[in-house]
């Protein structure tokens, strides 16, 4: 008998049953009293998992899309910028900016690790003319399962003018992320992560900095246009055609996210972080990333060279019905990659990793069952134990 499937990849995530029902609603008008209602309750309800009181623009698109508006919209052509990557998805930040005109300079930190403030610092130290206009910079890796410590590389060049823009398509709602506290002028995330609807919405949120920079740039977009969106919004409305089902699934979404609240959301993620990576480590695999770097949203395990990552994953779905993401460009059938963001429950993890025991074993894996599973579970059980003090 097959059984039903677990998507256990760092996005599109699983959708709970309340967001898809929500989403099955008749079709309404776009420009009418009903769908501003909804516009308002989105916008703020997301600018609350942001924590700021910015403007906030939800866009028809991806994360790469609100990557483009954020560049589009913020960086001139010719202007440079410090791109700081830590992985793939730090790459595509910086490929952004030069495909729009930018004197791109990128520094690169290894596959694994994180950013580190100090270097960056240097390098910002070294700009005493302020020629570096935006500084771009990935909150969560998820081609990695690196998260960027995002508060105190900010604090490391905070006397510097330029804008401080961060992608945080994964990491929002899953790590720590307080915008208006930490000073941040641009911040991207998107809908299929830990927000728990599908691919479709992206979220750029920018400071008053930000959007003065707007009002001056040369460089001249139409379907991103922020003023042009602003200007939308403020009567309830968006410029173009919105995927209203995709409203309709947010708005559910947000509600559910704060009937948790935050701060449980938050811990509840650090908690499938825990599991998995002591699991992982009780079944002598190794860890692609260190403590200090590990994201909550996504964990990335070293296979076996004998067996090879793509082999496991292959036997997990056909055998399982697991889905887990494999390594890219260099990573591939290196690594794969445990999603355990938006709607993953403890015991989908928990059932995950006793099918990659078995999977390993079937491998001829030295392994003695249950040994990484017992960890998970010792962890699960410290949570729900805390959960009651």
């Amino acid at each position: 008998m097959k059984n039903a499937q677990y998507l256990l990849i760092p996005g599109p995530t699983p959708v709970p049953l309340r967001v898809a029902r929500a989403m099955d609603r008749p079709m309404i008008n776009h420009r009418g009293p009903e769908f501003c209602k909804i516009i308002g309750d989105v916008v703020s309800g997301v600018k609350r998992i942001y924590r700021t009181r910015e403007q906030l623009l939800i866009y028809p698109a991806s994360g790469t899309g609100g990557l483009e508006a954020a560049i589009a919209n913020f960086i001139a052509p010719g202007e440079k910028v410090l791109a700081i990557s830590i992985g793939v998805f730090g790459d595509r930040f910086a490929e952004i900016a030069t495909r729009f005109g930018a004197q791109v300079e990128k520094v690169d930190f290894p596959w694994g690790s994180g950013a580190d403030p100090n270097i960056i610092k240097e390098r910002i130290e070294k700009d005493k003319g302020g020629e570096i206009k935006a500084v771009l910079i990935t909150h969560n890796e998820t081609s990695t399962g690196v998260c960027n410590d995002i508060e105190t590389i900010r604090k490391a060049i905070k006397e510097h003018p330029a804008l401080f823009m961060v992608y945080s398509v994964s990491g929002l709602g899953a790590h720590e992320l307080r915008m208006d506290d930490w000073d941040l002028d641009v911040v991207v995330s998107g809908s299929q992560k830990a927000f728990m609807i599908p691919p479709g919405l992206s979220f750029m949120a920018f400071s008053p900095k930000a959007l003065a920079k707007h009002k001056v740039n040369p460089n001249r977009c139409f379907y991103w246009d922020v003023t042009l969106g602003l200007q939308y919004q403020e009567s309830g409305q968006t410029p173009f055609t919105p995927p209203i089902s995709l409203y309709y699934g947010l708005q559910e979404a947000l509600k559910m996210l704060e009937e948790e609240g935050l701060e449980n959301v938050l811990i509840r993620h650090r908690n499938y972080r825990d599991m998995v990576r002591t699991s992982i480590a009780a079944m002598g695999l190794e860890l692609f990333t260190k403590d200090a770097f590990a994201s909550n949203a996504v964990t990335s395990v070293c296979a076996p060279t004998e067996i090879g990552a793509n082999s496991i994953r292959k036997y997990m779905l056909e055998e399982f019905n697991i889905i887990l993401a494999g390594g890219q460009q260099n990573l591939d059938n290196v690594i794969f990659r445990l999603g355990h963001l938006g709607y993953v429950r403890e015991l989908d993890i928990i059932a995950v990793l006793a099918a990659l025991e078995l999977t390993l074993v079937k491998f001829k894996y030295d392994l003695q069952l249950g040994s990484g599973l017992h960890k998970a579970q010792e962890t699960l059980l410290k949570y729900h134990i805390s959960k009651q003090e």
